[in-house]
């Protein structure tokens, strides 16, 4: 299914995949990795399912100025000057104003995409079934469009979207939202699931160019004002100084709480298309097939005598060898070696943030 020659799609690639350590670094986070041993890296998955809706001239990818070379060789049929680079980390709403203004060059039409470079869809005809839905309605209404995902049990590593009827919309997938809800504790999830009107917010948003304008103009101002005051710079040899002035400046947000949590009019189109966020190594555990122990295994060559509901993960097919553990993460790396409890994933953010503190940035 392809789309209008004004949808552009935009791929956030800078983060940098905490939950992930070992093998997850600063140098070379989670995207740019085959962590699901598929022979493609994240982010060339992420291409890969929208490439058959939209060519690669009408996407955009924003990353750290360090990953950019990365991004090249990995994908390498993307425009090199559609390859955004972010001088720091500001988050997802500055990630975003950039991209935006950037089209606004190209195309004042635009309706955009706006995808995770590290989410996982297994149903990827699914995927871009309920993505055209939201596409169109997008271009055609004011609407901030989220997909939302059918919760198939209380995840608190979740934010959760609450929602209603959608009067008069083409398609019943289509409804409105009421409220956002960050990843709630156990109880409350529990609560959502039982009601039955909620879903997972997967952070994969859709919206025009200009009802997304209007909103930063309305709801983050200050950030909408610094792009402005050097939009003549961007797409000129003076882009990267101008981004470097104005990340300087941004404040570090998000797109989910300066914008979408606050806006007037959002919408969620409703699917079910094996989508994970990949947060942690537990959410890779849950997505990989396993062993007849139950053992989930990327790239190792895995011997587990009485072993069981492992997630092993090493580089090269190395030999890793275990007896009588139980319901561990095991992540194996040439200069460190992780061992957890799946139970306490999340500790390893805890963790990577102990090690930068204790060890800088070569560890992390």
């Amino acid at each position: 299914m392809a789309l209008h020659d004004h949808t552009y799609a935009v791929i956030m690639a800078g983060g940098v995949g905490s939950r992930f350590w070992p093998m997850s670094r600063s140098g070379s986070p989670k995207q740019f990795l085959d962590i699901l041993d598929r022979g493609r890296t994240l982010i060339q998955m992420t291409a890969d399912r929208l490439e058959p809706m939209l060519p690669y001239d009408r996407m955009y990818v924003v990353t750290n100025v360090r990953y950019k070379e990365e991004v090249m060789a990995q994908l390498p049929d993307l425009p090199e000057d559609q390859i955004l680079c972010e001088p720091f980390m500001r988050n997802t709403a500055p990630c975003l104003a950039y991209a935006h203004h950037r089209i606004a060059k190209k195309d004042p039409e635009a309706t955009i995409i706006v995808a995770s470079a590290d989410h996982l869809i297994e149903d990827e005809e699914g995927f871009r079934d309920v993505l055209g839905v939201a596409v169109r309605q997008a271009s055609e209404t004011s609407q901030l469009l989220t997909l939302g995902i059918t919760p198939t049990r209380p995840d608190t590593g979740y934010g959760y979207i609450q929602y209603e009827d959608l009067p008069g919309s083409f398609d019943e997938r289509l409804q409105q939202v009421k409220t956002f809800t960050e990843k709630p504790n156990k109880e409350l999830a529990e609560q959502f699931i039982s009601s039955g009107d909620f879903c997972w917010n997967s952070g994969i948003f859709i919206w025009s160019l200009s009802t997304i304008q209007d909103r930063f103009a309305d709801q983050l101002p200050d950030l909408h004002a610094l792009f402005l005051e050097r939009a003549s710079d961007l797409g000129t040899d003076k882009e990267a100084e101008a981004v470097l002035s104005i990340f300087g400046a941004a404040e570090n947000i998000s797109i989910d709480y300066g914008i979408m949590e606050g806006a007037p009019n959002v919408g969620v189109v409703l699917g079910d298309f094996g989508w994970s966020d990949l947060g942690t190594w537990g959410s890779l555990y849950e997505k990989l097939d396993k062993d007849a122990d139950g053992n989930a295994l990327s790239g190792v060559n895995f011997m587990g005598d009485g072993s069981t509901g492992l997630m092993v993960a090493a580089e090269g097919g190395k030999l890793v060898v275990a007896k009588g553990l139980r319901d561990f993460i095991v992540v194996d790396t040439p200069d460190a070696l992780l061992l957890c409890p799946r139970s306490e994933e999340q500790w390893v953010k805890q963790l990577v943030s102990q090690l930068k503190t204790d060890h800088g940035e070569p560890l992390v």
